[in-house]
């Protein structure tokens, strides 16, 4: 069964609270995870950005958009993996059209 590609783009938050360089390595290990299942086209790292309203009683947060092609299942379990792991503080996957 052959498996279709979609076109998508991810926008997460990462807290600032544990450093700059866990926030180096959070944003390196789901580059390299979307890289790894699929294609990445672009990474755009808007930096250090004042939230809309407070998250767990912080008011900033390291925003990062990433536009990437993968298989139409993957978008799932990238938001599976972002659900679970900490420092991210929200995240969202949304599809293109084509």
């Amino acid at each position: 069964m052959e498996k279709n590609n979609g076109t998508y783009e991810v926008l997460f938050v990462v807290d600032l609270t544990p450093g700059e360089e866990a926030v180096k390595a959070l944003v390196e290990k789901f580059t390299s995870l979307i890289a790894a299942n699929g294609t990445v086209n672009e990474v755009n790292e808007w930096g250090k950005r004042r939230l809309a309203y407070p998250i767990n009683d912080k008011n900033d947060g390291y925003y990062v958009l990433v536009k990437f092609s993968a298989p139409t299942d993957f978008p799932a379990e990238l938001e599976r993996i972002f659900n679970i792991t900490d420092g991210i503080m929200r995240s969202m996957v949304l599809a293109q059209e084509a």
